[in-house]
This record gives C-alpha cells, sequence and structure tokens, in this order.
C-alpha cells in the first residue's frame, strides 16, 4: 500500500510541476512574446509564425493549441519510437496545457524594451524547459531532438538545438524584419544557457577518489549512479600508506549525491573532480520512464 501511495504521490507531483511549466511558458507567450514580436524557436516559434502569416494573409489567427500540436506530429513520434513511452505521454501533456494555457490567458505587457523581453523571456523560457526536464517531460519540439541526439552520443546537445532554431528565426527575419529576428536569437541564446546551467544530465564529472574502503566507495558509486569504477593500487607519498584510487565518471545531475554519500561511507576519503569534456565509449544514462 505504501509503495502505491508513493507512486501516485509521484506521479500526481509530477503533473503538478508539467503543469506550472506549462503556465509559466504561456505566460511568457502572451506577456514578453507577444509584447515584443519575437519568435521563441522550435515548434512554438513556428506556431507564432503561422498565426501571423495566417492574420496578415487571411485576416485570421488559428488557435495556437491546434497548429502547436500538429507541428509536434513528428516530435512526438521520434519520443514514442526511441526516448520512452511515458516520457512522451508526460510530454504530450505539457504540448497540450501549453496551448490551451496560451490561448486562454489574455496578452499582457509588462516591458516594451524589446532587449529586456528578449533576456528575461529567454530566462522563463530556459526555467520552465527545466521544470519539464526534472519530471522527465519536454515541452515538445526540437526538445524531443535534443535528448535523442543527447542519449545517442552521450554529449549535452542543446547547442545542436540553437543552431536549428537560428534556421528556423533566419526565416521569421526574411518575413518579417531582421530586427524581431535578432532579438529572437538573444531570446534563445538566454533559454539555452539557462538549459546549460540547470540541467545537467548529459554533463559529467570524472572522479578520482583517494581511499582505504574502495569497495565501500565502490558501492556507493554504483548504487547511486549505476556507473562503475576503475581501482587503482597506490602509496601515500609521505607516510608511506596503501590507498586505492577510485576512478569513475558520474552525470553531473548525481554528482552530488554521489560525493555525500562517499564521504558517509568514508569520510577521510579525498576527493578531485574534474570535468569531463568529452567521452568515448559506452557510459551508462538512466532512460526516460
Amino acid at each position: 500500500m505504501t509503495t502505491t501511495n508513493n507512486k501516485l504521490i509521484k506521479e500526481l507531483r509530477r503533473i503538478g510541476v508539467i503543469t506550472l511549466a506549462a503556465l509559466l511558458m504561456a505566460a511568457n507567450i502572451q506577456t514578453f512574446v507577444r509584447t515584443g514580436g519575437l519568435y521563441p524557436g522550435g515548434a512554438t516559434g513556428l506556431t507564432i509564425l503561422i498565426q501571423r502569416l495566417s492574420e496578415m494573409l487571411l485576416g485570421i489567427e488559428p488557435p495556437y493549441t491546434i497548429i502547436n500540436l500538429l507541428l509536434n506530429a513528428i516530435p512526438i513520434y521520434i519520443g514514442f519510437r526511441y526516448i520512452g513511452h511515458k516520457f512522451t505521454l508526460y510530454s504530450l501533456l505539457m504540448i497540450f496545457l501549453t496551448g490551451i494555457f496560451t490561448d486562454m490567458l489574455p496578452a499582457y505587457a509588462i516591458t516594451y524594451d524589446t532587449l529586456l523581453i528578449s533576456i528575461f523571456g529567454g530566462l522563463i523560457n530556459g526555467t520552465a524547459i527545466c521544470l519539464c526536464l526534472w519530471v522527465n517531460a519536454t515541452s515538445g519540439g526540437t526538445d524531443f531532438i535534443a535528448i535523442y541526439l543527447s542519449e545517442k552520443k552521450n554529449v549535452d546537445s542543446w547547442n545542436i538545438v540553437l543552431g536549428l532554431n537560428i534556421v528556423i528565426l533566419s526565416a521569421a527575419g526574411l518575413s518579417f524584419g531582421w530586427d524581431k529576428a535578432l532579438y529572437s536569437i538573444i531570446f534563445q541564446f538566454a533559454s539555452t544557457q539557462v538549459l546549460h546551467m540547470l540541467y545537467k544530465k548529459y554533463q559529467q564529472e570524472t572522479l578520482f577518489i583517494v581511499t582505504t574502503k574502495p569497495t565501500e566507495v565502490y558501492d556507493v558509486i554504483w548504487h547511486e549512479s549505476n556507473h562503475g569504477a576503475t581501482l587503482i593500487d597506490a602509496q601515500g607519498a609521505f607516510g608511506k600508506q596503501e590507498r586505492t584510487i577510485v576512478y569513475s565518471v558520474v552525470s553531473k545531475d548525481e554528482y552530488m549525491r554521489v560525493v555525500r554519500n562517499v564521504k558517509k561511507a568514508d569520510p577521510e576519503a579525498f576527493i578531485n573532480t574534474l570535468k569531463t569534456e568529452k567521452l568515448a565509449g559506452n557510459f551508462y544514462i538512466r532512460p526516460h520512464e
């Protein structure tokens, strides 16, 4: 019964966070993005671009929800096929709720300074995406592509997505003028930097742990991250004591848990951490639910 309750609470929390992220993203669209005339990139940017083209050419603005769902059809297929069914279903919930909230919320201008709109709108956009990613979902569009590439290549792929979005924004620049397109690139850059800072699943840290309890330290690494380790026999130069160096690479989002529990297993452990620039070979990444 307790296990069932815990699972239910976890799923309700997940839905709650996704709802908050959708509301935040929709509010951002209806305040900063609409006011600044920006195009946030990805499916969201294409949706807004289609709405504006339709209004300009036909005099009508189709609902955000319908266009966004249609544009996300292929990314959703990629999610189901290559990432995870539950992950994709929660992402679909995020896409649907964002559309509904965007169509429901009134437009409201906080500021008319386009540079401020670009920077703070990008920060809010990146935060909303991170909220989704923390509970195993995405906001749709190019985020599916980023996750797919990150899992296949073991690298942080958000810069690749930034490049794809710049192509989309260039199309907007040709249609509506380069000023808005360039400000939109600033918006997207700020959003990408937030993702780099807050979502670290596809970034790695290398650990060199000098310890007299290698088995206990390795057990912590395996339990917390499902990663293996290499044990290297060593000797302290000052006291000539026998030591073992435990070498391992863990994801950055697992790093703090690993180090905290290693210190519990061996309070005397000496831990040296290096930023991992690139990996070759097998590296376990927790699958998306």
